[in-house]
């Protein structure tokens, strides 16, 4: 039977799986990924994770690893990142990997791989053309079209939370202003309903808790959320056209709270007989490291 292992390297935390060809999970394992420490920190981290992994699975024949950054598949090397994970552009984690524990590994984007997870195991399965969302600490994106990830030719497919969504806004963290993850990120939407209600929100779950009891400001705060989420994803029904949008990360925790709103709005956003179709990620923080033991088990098979 084919073990691998699965990595998905976040910016607060490394999650790592052992799974069979099957997406049987053997074992997990998450460590802190300590990003504020540097390329070096987090190169422990992952290294750190891979051989407690090994310990108990021995018999392991390759790696996948998902990474937040643009990746170049080919060679390995993150070839753009901002500052959530500071100095990891430039490094080629799939050289550093494969000749540290001298097993084959591939790396791709974490918001690829998670799509990749869910097409193979979750809420995407049976779709051919898909786009994944993930509104966590920043928003991640990517697109699959006939069963084949688009990449990009410079590694910029999906980059979605990148694109500008209210010109001449928010400033983000990679040099443009008024991007998607300024306003439909986890971070930035505590942040906006901080800066409307008066209230310091230490998290999601505190706003949520407000929105749910039926806080008239935190309301209007969530409102103005969901109609920015409308508009992005029905942009992206007229560009790509997929079966589904398959939506995941930190928020969809609370989708309880909002999930239906944002149904009705997208009914109402019909153009030539298009409707956008919603699905929730089922895989929750496993998505990642799924799609990443999935792009190890295509590694094999391809050699």
């Amino acid at each position: 039977m084919t073990h691998v292992i699965g990595i998905d390297i976040g910016g607060t935390s490394i999650k790592g799986v052992v799974a069979d060809r099957n997406g049987t999970l053997l074992t997990s394992l998450k460590l802190p990924t300590s990003a504020s420490r540097g390329k070096a920190a987090i190169l422990e981290t992952l290294e750190q994770l891979i051989v407690q992994l090994k310990a108990g699975h021995p018999e392991v024949q390759a790696i996948g690893i998902g990474s937040a950054g643009r990746i170049n598949t080919v060679t390995g090397e993150v070839v753009f990142a901002t500052d959530n994970l500071p100095g990891w552009q430039g490094t080629n984690i799939k050289q550093t990997i494969e000749e540290r524990f001298k097993l084959p590994a591939a790396v791709d984007n974490d918001a690829n791989v998670a799509l990749l997870g869910e097409v193979w195991l979750g809420a995407g399965q049976g779709l051919q053309s898909a786009v994944m969302i993930t509104l966590g600490t920043g928003v991640g994106g990517a697109n699959m079209v006939a069963g084949e990830l688009q990449r990009g030719a410079n590694w910029n497919g999906g980059e979605w939370g990148h694109v500008v969504l209210v010109p001449g806004g928010t400033a983000c963290n990679c040099g443009r202003v008024g991007c998607v993850e300024q306003y439909l990120s986890g971070n930035s939407l505590t942040r906006i309903a901080s800066t409307h209600t008066g209230r310091s929100y230490p998290d999601g779950y505190s706003f949520m808790n407000d929105v749910t009891n039926g806080d008239a400001k935190a309301t209007s705060v969530m409102e103005q959320y969901l109609e920015h989420l409308t508009v992005f994803l029905g942009n992206l029904q007229l560009g790509i056209d997929p079966e589904a949008f398959i939506i995941g990360g930190g928020i969809i925790d609370s989708s309880a709270n909002w999930w239906h709103q944002l149904e009705e709005k997208l009914g109402a956003f019909v153009q030539n007989g298009t409707k956008v179709h919603i699905r929730k990620a089922e895989l929750g923080n496993t998505a990642g490291c799924y799609g990443a033991a999935k792009l190890a088990i295509d590694l094999l098979e391809q050699n």
